[in-house]
């Protein structure tokens, strides 16, 4: 029989997560027998529970195709983590009674490690609840810390983004070292894994060129090696640049810039580590710095989109729903590199339980003896990620898409109350 599918993106977006859902639209509409309509939550998980959800069969042909260039979350995100059944069945029933009023047999949750293990409960409730559901988590997260896949979705994109803006920037600070700044600060995302602040790495030509100095979060904060290292490169080269992972932790395993406040899935909010080390660098060295913060601009810059992720991006959405009509349940369309010298990679389904609540960090083979930097076995790992240009369409100078109706069904249930 028939059924239609509910498609949301959840947690932080990507420069290509709007690929991924053009591209599991597009393919639904190949299996018509299968399934009817594919609705979008509004801002996740929420859009189920509250019943908000966007009919994409509303929208033209041409806007579905045209969010291949759109970044951010089309039809809006959310950090909101279910609980276990056992401790709010409330939610799964009410999850139940929104598929059954709609007739939701299929069920697609795009997003990182959190967004992961809300996908694995929701694929349980066909043997806890009894209703039947075929549940597919699609792979998407800037952080690239999803276990079993080779990468994720959206890594590739923020890492050539990272490497170009870190090339960028040395020059920058090598023109005006000799008279003015002496150290500058990079700082990216990357709570407990350094991939994020790796891919840095990518922007040298040459052995001395910036990054000069690499914090990751998988390497102990060491104040005095720190301080020495700068003084060294700044010696050998009259600047140096540096680049830090949001998580760097000292020898307590206590985060540099962790604040009091926590985020909506319970992890610290950090409150700016480039800061935090400039006024070191200005109290103990008295050197001139500048920082910057990537924030959200590392994740949105569709301008400058890695290819090799777009088509990652596209091929997970098109598998999921492959998977779906199959019957599958519980799985994760994963990537899987080739083991050639040249760079290939395919789809392969991969089970919840081995992805859900499991993080993926930087091998010790990619990290540096010193700590400061990454080895050649990482710039192997991370190079093809970053390869090819995907450049959006312009219009009076900058990019442009089309946008969407997000027309939502008309509401059949009373109003969720959490």
């Amino acid at each position: 029989m028939k059924k239609n599918a509910f498609y949301a993106q959840s947690g932080g977006v990507t420069s290509v997560i709007n690929a991924t859902a053009s591209a599991l639209i597009l393919e639904s509409k190949k299996y018509k027998s299968k399934i009817g309509k594919v609705f979008a939550g509004k801002n996740g998980i929420l859009g189920a529970l509250r019943e908000e959800l966007i009919d994409t069969s509303k929208e033209s042909l041409s806007a579905i195709k045209s969010l291949r260039e759109k970044p951010g979350g089309a039809f809006g995100s959310c950090r909101f983590k279910l609980k276990s059944l056992n401790e709010n069945k409330k939610e799964y029933e009410r999850l139940v009674e929104v598929f059954k009023a709609h007739n939701i047999g299929y069920f697609f949750y795009n997003g990182g490690n959190d967004s992961a293990d809300t996908a694995f409960k929701v694929s349980e409730i066909s043997k806890e609840l009894g209703y039947p559901i075929n549940c597919i988590a699609i792979p998407k997260t800037v952080d690239n810390d999803l276990a079993v896949t080779d990468c994720c979705p959206g890594f590739g994109s923020a890492a050539k983004y990272i490497a170009t803006s870190t090339m960028e920037a040395s020059l920058d600070v090598a023109s005006m070292s000799e008279t003015s700044t002496k150290v500058f600060i990079l700082e990216v995302m990357g709570r407990h894994a350094g991939w994020m602040a790796a891919s840095s790495a990518l922007a040298r030509t040459e052995k001395n060129d910036a990054p000069h100095i690499i914090l990751l979060p998988e390497v102990a904060f060491n104040l005095n090696n720190f301080l020495s290292k700068i003084k060294k490169v700044v010696n050998q080269n009259g600047y140096c640049v540096i680049v830090a992972s949001e998580g760097v932790k000292n020898n307590k395993g206590k985060f540099l810039a962790e604040t009091d406040t926590k985020d909506a899935f319970g992890h610290a909010q950090l409150g700016g580590v480039a800061p935090y080390l400039s006024s070191i660098i200005n109290k103990k060295l008295k050197l001139k710095n500048h920082w910057a913060v990537s924030d959200y601009l590392q994740r949105s810059a569709r301008h400058i989109a890695s290819k090799t992720d777009l088509l990652h991006a596209e091929a997970v959405g098109i598998h999921a729903v492959k998977y779906a009509i199959k019957g599958m349940n519980g799985v994760m369309p994963v990537i899987v590199r080739g083991k050639g010298k040249k760079y290939s990679w395919k789809i392969e389904p991969a089970p919840l339980s081995k992805i859900a609540n499991v993080e993926k960090k930087l091998p010790k083979s990619f990290i540096s003896k010193d700590g400061f930097d990454v080895t050649s076995k990482a710039i192997k790992y991370l190079q093809p990620l970053i390869l090819g240009e995907a450049f959006p369409n312009f219009k009076d100078g900058i990019p442009t898409s089309e946008k969407l109706k997000l027309i939502e069904v008309t509401k059949k249930l009373p109003v969720w109350k959490n």
